[in-house]
């Protein structure tokens, strides 16, 4: 009679046999004719791929390749290609028949053996192949049939495991002929060798940038081994890796061709991703298979290897053959996964690629919304309506109140009906700017995962199939509570993806205050309200993070019910295998079902996670969709007519994109040849006639008559590029010496040049900063003047000019051979100068055109000012004089990079920014997290082997006192359920930890790089592009805010996980400690030559990037002129160049990366082979084993993953440097001496000692020895011609710049050692183009918030009463919504709102017409009667009432003295001239 558990033990035993069939291998003679049959299976399938190709022409667009090299430009081979050509094909014609024939010997020798056929079969359809194709490139067909055919034969031989037979001797010369062949097919190309590869980088030769990468000519060795990356390795292991010793991009990477082929597609966005990368997604999904096939093998093979080390009667070999098994079939896992990599990669880059040049087509040609007008952008919700406040959100602190707004979502989840939909918005500069940098990240990344769509599911169905051929059915119990989990994290992702769509629209609004902040911190600065901003911007950050916090917690919530979920499906899995079924939990059951316990909740866990990361994919897509489909400025060319030879308008009526207000109405006007003179008061539609005739309006109604041809234009705010004068003027087209010094003259450019080093080749920086206003506006014009356009719209480039150089370019550039058969229309307020050589005058009332008589000109308004009595009249002498510009070689710095590793001193800013206790915490929690891990094995291996024991209870510590299984097995089963619910709890606190260090780490990072950036010397914004700046505000501290925090993590991680490791392994088997030193050092040396290569290129990659949001930014500024000149296909062409660079560096760090991949992946699987014959040889018990294979998988998996996260952590941190880089801006002095309250005074002077001036050390002076008083409460007119340093001396009292030598005293003290802040609050500099933010007319005139509501209003109304402004009028960003009149016209207002004791007008009325000007002059005078004034200005009007004046040239003072205002302002100047001498 059996006991009971000698009943379970024997229905264990038939439950193993079964399975046997089912998971083990088969009887001897199925497994011989599945062996016999493989190779003839594959050889079909290769020969009907053979047969195929002429069909495959007929296949859809997404299954053709999207980019291919052409072979119509096939070369003669050299004679060397060619004899190595001949070579491998006479040696495949050669070898594969011998195997044919030594195949067909093994059929009738010694015996017949019908089963031979099938291998003689393959063998004959491969011969049939390599003589009718003759392969010049590898065969991949071919290959796989030999491989099949050496399996078919070598399997047998080593199950014999005796001597060889006789009738064995063909099938070892076949074997030896099998891997002979696949080592020629191995060594050959990939690319036709005929094809021309004169370009392409060769393996072990230095790289080159003018050469492409290897991989356009790589053997498939090469290929799979990724060894064709070793002379980059090379370089980068001796010194810093620069642009230039990087390969360009494969052919098939070049996103020229990409994009224009994907610009040919039709379609959604998403259609045409799919369409473009479709074949790459079938590679991807067909090798994810094969990688999982490979990996749910191991399991099956590891329930072998300790089935066969239970049974005492079958040998050992057969454990070591299970273990050969498995290292084949890793080594299968990891060449697929290599190949996978290279094609997802692939995909991810031209998916990237091609989203990027499309946006920044789409940007190239869509309207401009809300661009100009009062009051006309396009009304939208508030993206934030519905989210909680920023304020509000403060309270995530307080637990009881966050869990309530966590919970909230949920409840209104399921009551759609109470969200609102926000109105689409025309996408803002940082929507664009994010759309470009993460959603099109968001979209890419999912091709590169694409696929886990398929890998995923197959996961799921094979873990559920292979557990319930271990366990049976008892494992529906553990699936169950998977199951339930995934329902629950269903609810939990639906309030995710609200959150998260909420998150995504704070930080396009956090992006887009960036870019403002970046682009008027000079403006800020100057205020001093720099402060006020970054609190600004400090609001929205808090905002984000608070959004990310509860998008991170909902996250959190997810994994920790994913873990706990996992922890109790073992759990109820073994509850029910050994209670409800009644079978004893073996140690070849347990082992084996916890890791396929483990497999299936990882994909079960990974499918929601996929679901998500589609969605948040979807979002992305949904806003790229939103973005693609705003409307497009109409085709010009299809308003244009070559049978017109003028300019008309007929009945056109015009409001601005967006809006229904007509902005001109019923416009019939046409344009002659010659000079059109047009004027008008402030705002009445000047600029929109412009923008009207370049098609930049909507047209409502009546018809617009254009030549053909590009159009001239000069924007009235210059719009200039970071490159040589000449680049600017030429504007991509050709150079014609001849016509371009006449341009050069006509526009008095000659002199400016002459005072450069370099002359027009010098750089003038980002937008003309190494320029005075005058020298831009008259390059944008030399712009116009030069290019071959017909038309030429001028919109006022004569206000930042004085009078003489204003006069010289009316007399030569309006009135010359330059513009001779030209239509010429000339937008401006000194309409005197023009008068005479006008063909037409135009005057635009109220968005109405008239125009005006020549007889009435002279009693007309427009000469009630006659602005040639200028002041600059009084010095016609000094024409030809010219101030020295200092502009450097290179006016923008390159972006430095760091060499060689990441400092420690950059990850010790990190850790203190994240808070050292919560570190301590999280290391703590961790290494918990590693004991509970390993005492859930140690406890698995105790319960196994506790059924073959005859004491009642177990001997180990900590579990000496739990009984026998076979007597009560629910306390094992309790045991294992608080292990696991441990598991589960320490894993949510680490991950809470971790989030509260992400949080610290981002707001303290963030804040103290806006503390830096706001309080740099003014030197950095002159020397640092827009785009730079951005790029590391943004990319840099996304990283920071990304996973960053995660990879120091699982660094932490996966050292306490390597060295338990060590201590488990060595306690069993000690010779394991020299085994792991060796092991160890392996991936060291291999880590070592990978680390320099790859930080190189991370670098050089995120400099790269710096130029693509250089552009992006530059493009939304300067669009009007971009395509009134119609040079789209210039800037689109930049573009992809600026993709290219940055793209290659990207490519090239993760081919390295696939090399580190493929040397690790390859030394674990070896050396879990070898750790694994150590256990096997020296005798440990099963349990012990199975324990023992389970540390040393982490062991190998944590050597390997830890060099790789060390290595992505190094990667990563590369952002934190350049982060790092910014807290260590060098800063303004603030300054010591604190002002007393009535500093300065009305009466104080101010004083200029001596004065020398520099922007930096290697530049010429800008002011030399300056020296003069200023009688306090004077109005001061300070004058010279265009870049005589007028504007430098001005805003040395601001002490932007410091003397080099001498000083400056404003009331006695030295403005050097005065309080910044307290002197630029005191001191009040408006600019010739003010600086205005999005949001209320109030917040613009006061940002600080020192005036009450009626001081403003009264300001307003005093200043721009003829606007009908209020406090509430909504003011786009930068004032688009505002004429370039309008926002003068709001910086004079916030100039009488201060009235501080100083105020400095730098051509405060220069877009102002002047009958307008007078009355602002009058304001002026009334309001700041207690001020000492200072005014830049070129017209009389701005500066006759002056008391006081300062003659400039050449950085230095030519003239000074008391003046009154009746000589200053009487006759036409004659009278005047001798005392301003």
């Amino acid at each position: 009679m059996m006991s009971p558990y000698d009943q379970a033990l024997r229905q264990t035993d038939h439950t193993l046999y079964s399975s046997q069939s089912y998971l083990g291998f088969p009887n001897n003679e199925y497994l011989t004719w599945i062996l016999a049959a493989f190779p003839t299976t594959v050889a079909l399938y290769a020969l009907l791929v053979r047969c195929c190709q002429p069909l495959l022409q007929y296949r859809p667009t997404w299954a053709k390749p999207f980019s291919e090299e052409s072979n119509q430009h096939v070369e003669r081979p050299s004679s060397d290609r060619k004899r190595r050509h001949a070579h491998s094909t006479t040696s495949l014609l050669i070898l594969v028949p011998l195997g044919l024939g030594l195949q067909i010997v093994a059929v009738v020798f010694p015996s017949f053996d019908h089963l031979a056929l099938f291998t003689a079969a393959a063998w004959a359809i491969a011969t049939l192949i390599v003589v009718l194709d003759r392969p010049a490139t590898a065969p991949i067909g071919l290959l796989a049939i030999v491989i099949s055919v050496l399996a078919a034969n070598l399997i047998p031989l080593i199950q014999r495991r005796s001597d060889l037979l006789r009738r064995d001797v063909p099938a070892t010369i076949e074997i030896i002929l099998a891997v002979v062949t696949i080592a020629i097919i191995f060594c050959m190309p990939l690319r036709h060798p005929e094809l021309p590869n004169q370009n392409i980088g060769r393996v072990y030769e230095t790289p080159d940038h003018q050469l492409l990468s290897p991989e356009d000519n790589l053997t498939l060795w090469q290929f799979m081994t990724v060894s064709w990356m070793s002379p980059l390795i090379s370089v980068g292991s001796m010194r810093q890796l620069n642009d230039e010793d990087v390969w360009s991009l494969a052919l098939e990477f070049h996103h020229r061709g990409l994009h224009e082929k994907f610009r040919e597609l039709k379609g959604s966005v998403m259609r045409r991703l799919l369409a473009a990368n479709g074949l790459d997604v079938i590679f991807i999904a067909l090798l994810g298979v094969l990688e999982t096939i490979s990996r749910f093998a191991a399991p099956v093979l590891l329930q072998q290897l300790l089935r066969s080390m239970q049974d005492p009667s079958q040998p050992r070999t057969d454990a070591v053959i299970y273990a050969v098994l498995s290292l084949t079939v890793r080594l299968v896992a990891i060449q697929s996964s290599v190949i996978n990599l290279w094609y997802s990669r692939r995909c991810y880059e031209r998916s990237r690629g091609e989203m990027i040049t499309m946006i920044f087509e789409k940007t190239l040609g869509r309207k401009l919304i809300g661009a100009v007008g009062e009051s006309q952008t396009p009304k939208v919700l508030d993206v934030n309506e519905r989210s909680p406040s920023p304020k509000a959100m403060q309270s995530f602190v307080n637990i009881k109140v966050m869990w309530k707004r966590l919970c909230k979502p949920l409840g209104e989840w399921f009551h759609p009906s109470h969200v609102k939909k926000g109105v689409r918005e025309p996408a803002s500069k940082g929507k664009i700017l994010n759309l470009m940098r993460n959603d099109v990240y968001e979209v890419a990344q999912r091709f590169w995962e694409a696929q886990d769509l398929v890998t995923k599911p197959l996961g799921l169905i094979l873990s559920v199939v292979l557990i319930w051929g271990v366990v049976g059915w008892p494992c529906l119990a553990g699936v169950l509570t998977i199951f339930i989990a995934q329902a629950i994290n269903g609810l939990i992702t639906k309030a995710l993806l609200r959150w998260e769509r909420i998150r995504r629209k704070s930080t396009d609004q956090k992006l887009q205050k960036i870019a403002e902040f970046v682009e008027a911190i000079r403006h800020l600065r100057w205020y001093g309200w720099q402060d006020i901003w970054q609190a600004q911007i400090m609001e929205a950050r808090q905002h984000e993070l608070n959004l990310r916090i509860i998008t991170s917690l909902w996250g959190i919530l997810i994994s920790f019910t994913n873990t706990f979920a996992s922890g109790m499906f073992p759990v109820a899995a073994f509850y029910t295998y050994t209670v409800w079924a009644g079978l004893p939990l073996r140690i070849d059951i347990a082992f084996p079902a916890l890791q396929l316990f483990s497999m299936l909740e990882s994909n079960v866990r990974e499918i929601p996670r996929l679901i998500i990361t589609l969605l948040h994919a979807k979002i992305a897509v949904d806003r790229i969709e939103d973005f693609m489909s705003e409307p497009d400025k109409e085709d010009s060319n299809s308003r244009k007519n070559s049978c017109v030879t003028q300019l008309t308008l007929t009945g056109a009526s015009f409001a601005w994109p967006g809006t229904s207000e007509l902005v001109l109405q019923d416009i019939s006007l046409s344009f002659p040849v010659g000079l059109t003179v047009m004027g008008g008061k402030v705002a009445t539609g000047k600029t929109a006639l412009l923008h009207g005739l370049l098609g930049e309006l909507d047209k409502f109604a009546g018809d617009v008559s254009i030549p053909n041809g590009i159009i001239g234009y000069c924007a009235q705010t210059p719009w200039l590029q970071s490159m040589s004068i000449r680049e600017n003027i030429l504007f991509s087209s050709p150079l014609n010496h001849a016509r371009y010094k006449q341009v050069l003259e006509a526009c008095a450019l000659t002199a400016d040049l002459a005072g450069l080093k370099h002359g027009d080749l010098s750089n003038i920086g980002e937008n003309g900063v190494g320029l005075s206003g005058g020298q831009k506006a008259r390059i944008a014009l030399a712009r116009a003047v030069y290019s071959r356009a017909n038309i030429l719209l001028l919109d006022d480039p004569l206000s930042a000019l004085d009078h003489q150089t204003a006069e010289h370019i009316v007399r030569k550039c309006f009135s010359g051979p330059l513009v001779e058969g030209r239509i010429l229309v000339l937008v401006t307020h000194r309409m005197d100068l023009c008068r005479d050589l006008a063909a037409q005058i135009i005057q635009i009332t109220d968005g109405r055109a008239q125009i005006v008589d020549e007889e009435s000109t002279a009693s007309d308004d427009l000469t009630r000012v006659r602005s040639s009595d200028s002041a600059e009249v009084l010095n016609e002498d000094n024409q030809g004089d010219q101030d020295r510009v200092a502009v450097p070689d290179k006016f923008m710095e390159d972006e430095k990079r760091s060499h060689g590793g990441v400092k420690a001193s950059v990850y010790w800013e990190y850790i203190k920014a994240g808070k050292i206790t919560w570190w301590s915490i999280l290391i703590v929690i961790l290494a918990l997290y590693r004991l509970v891990a390993v005492a859930e094995s140690w406890f698995l291996k105790l319960w196994g082997e506790a059924y073959s024991r005859s004491s009642r209870r177990t001997t180990s510590l900590p579990f000496n006192n739990l009984p026998s299984p076979e007597d009560s097995i629910r306390p094992w089963l309790l045991g294992f359920f608080i292990l696991a619910a441990c598991q589960s709890t320490t894993f949510f606190i680490s991950q809470c930890s971790m989030l509260i260090i992400i949080y610290c780490a981002g707001r303290q990072m963030f804040k103290d790089i806006m503390d830096r950036v706001s309080h740099a010397t003014f030197r950095f914004y002159d020397v640092t592009p827009v785009g730079r700046l951005m790029n590391r505000m943004t990319s840099d501290i996304g990283t920071v805010d990304g996973n960053i925090s995660q990879q120091f993590q699982d660094v932490a991680w996966l050292s306490i996980t390597w060295l338990s490791s060590i201590v488990i392994i060595a306690s069993v088997t000690p010779v394991f400690l020299v085994f792991s030193f060796a092991l160890t050092t392996g991936f060291i040396w291999i880590f070592l030559r990978f680390i320099p290569t790859s930080q190189s290129l991370r670098r050089l990659e995120m400099v790269s990037l710096s130029p693509l949001m250089s552009n992006f930014g530059a493009l939304l500024d300067g669009l009007t002129t971009v395509r009134a000149f119609g040079v789209q296909s210039r800037f689109q062409d930049s573009i992809i160049a600026v993709t290219d660079a940055f793209q290659k560096m990207d490519h090239f760090y993760w081919s390295l990366q696939a090399w580190l991949m493929y040397r690790f992946d390859n030394l674990s699987a070896c050396s879990t082979f070898l750790i694994t014959l150590l256990a096997l040889y020296t005798g440990v018990s099963t349990g012990l084993t199975a324990f023992l294979l389970i540390a040393a998988g982490q062991f190998v998996s944590s050597t390997h993953s830890l060099c790789k996260q060390y290595g992505q952590l190094q990667m990563d941190f590369v952002s934190v440097e350049r982060v790092v880089e910014l807290l260590h801006l060098e800063q303004e002095p603030t300054g010591s001496v604190r002002p007393p309250a009535s500093w300065p005074s009305y009466a104080g002077d101010i004083v200029f000692e001596n004065v020398t001036m520099r922007y930096a050390p290697h530049l010429d002076p800008a002011l030399s020895g300056v020296s003069f008083r200023i009688p306090g409460g004077s109005t001061t007119a300070l004058l010279g011609r265009t870049g005589s340093g007028k504007s430098t001396l001005a805003l040395s009292l601001l002490a932007t710049v410091l003397p080099e030598s001498g000083r400056v005293t404003i009331d006695g003290i030295d403005i050097s050692n005065v309080d910044r802040q307290a002197l630029r609050n005191r001191v009040t500099f408006l600019a010739q183009d003010p600086v205005l933010f999005p949001g209320l007319m109030r917040q613009n005139l006061d940002p600080l918030d020192e005036f009450s509501d009626d001081a403003c209003e009264a300001v307003l109304q005093r200043v721009c009463s003829t606007h009908q402004w209020t406090l509430d009028t909504q003011v786009d960003a930068g004032g688009r919504n505002l004429s370039q009149g309008q926002r003068q016209l709001v910086g004079l207002a916030r100039a009488v709102l201060r009235r501080s004791s100083i105020v400095i007008l730098d051509e405060a009325t220069a877009s102002i017409d002047m009958e307008t000007a007078m009355i602002i002059q009058q304001v002026l005078r009334e309001e700041m009667q207690q001020s000492t004034v200072i005014t830049i200005a070129h017209r009389l009007e701005a500066v006759k009432d002056a008391n006081y004046f300062i003659r400039l040239d050449k950085g230095r003072v030519v003239a000074q003295g008391h003046h009154t205002g009746e000589t200053m302002g009487g006759g036409d100047g004659g009278a005047s001239a001798p005392v301003l001498r």
